[in-house]
């Protein structure tokens, strides 16, 4: 049965931006490449302010598990810094400055260390119709080297097909995700690619087209930390769904909560946070606690 595809379930945000932060040859670099760094012009205590503040919320085996590491996913939620730098006004503008519509930050992810990530394309996890408005964008909160595990690509790779989860011949379904991330492991083999790293300083920014070809490179280092945040960005105007779970048939729809452009945001009653805490106070009336 076709699942229509589901726009954003919140009223835009107005958010701030500059406009065309980008040089006409870092677009260029961004057609050509699929990707581009720009320097955020962050100081010292917003980056460390992020690190310190979402520390805590990490695992306490967090250096020990290098092979599954830990991340934490939408700390915008918890941390007012980590929402800051979501809807920074430079990524922002160079967004809209790349793909021509506003750009909707719609997901968070903060890591300690490398994630050893397979390579993938994010447009297996997020696509939209028209196709390709969506990015990642990685911003280095420390200094990245070859040693504790950088970003990985493959440049010009995001010029290949779309490919779904039934180019491969598979079923769509998390539990077939590890054969799709073989299949693209073959691809990258047979099409000769040769990687890239994000050896990127303190505050610099990543931005990558979601087709690019990606993942984590192998953490030589493993006493080190590799503090990171990603922010995946989806556009105005745009119809949202989740390939992986989607077959020719039925595209599952997605209904993003677009990060707020304020600190005084009050999540909808059904988000799953909200969900959670009400969970825990029914639960609490059972018991006798509330």
């Amino acid at each position: 049965q076709s699942m229509a595809f589901s726009k954003e379930n919140s009223a835009v945000p107005n958010y701030s931006k500059i406009n065309d932060p980008l040089s006409s040859a870092q677009v260029e670099q961004f057609r050509s490449r699929g990707f581009v760094v720009l320097d955020l012009g962050l100081n010292e205590g917003q980056l460390q302010s992020i690190i310190d503040k979402v520390e805590p919320l990490y695992p306490e085996d967090r250096l020990q598990n290098p092979t599954a590491p830990a991340r934490v996913q939408d700390a915008w939620k918890h941390v007012e810094e980590v929402r800051e730098l979501a809807i920074s006004p430079t990524v922002l503008g160079a967004l809209e400055q790349l793909f021509g519509r506003a750009a909707l930050p719609f997901q968070t992810l903060n890591f300690p260390i490398g994630t050893r990530q397979r390579t993938h394309s994010d447009t297996v996890h997020f696509d939209s119709r028209p196709s390709g408005f969506m990015a990642g964008v990685w911003v280095a909160l420390e200094n990245i080297d070859l040693e504790n595990g950088p970003l990985q690509y493959y440049p010009g790779s995001q010029t290949l097909p779309v490919y779904t989860m039934q180019d491969f011949g598979l079923e769509p379904g998390y539990e077939n995700y590890p054969a799709y991330e073989t299949h693209i492991h073959e691809l990258v083999e047979a099409e000769g690619l040769a990687p890239e790293y994000g050896c990127i300083e303190r505050g610099q920014a990543l931005i990558w087209h979601s087709n690019l070809l990606h993942g984590g490179a192998a953490q030589r280092d493993l006493s080190r930390s590799r503090h990171s945040q990603v922010t995946h960005y989806y556009f105005e105007g745009c119809e949202y769904f989740t390939p992986l779970l989607s077959t020719p048939d039925g595209a599952a729809g997605r209904k993003p909560f677009w990060i707020p452009a304020h600190a005084d945001f009050t999540l909808p009653e059904a988000h799953p946070v909200n969900k959670f805490k009400s969970r825990l106070r029914r639960l609490a009336k059972r018991v006798g606690l509330g």
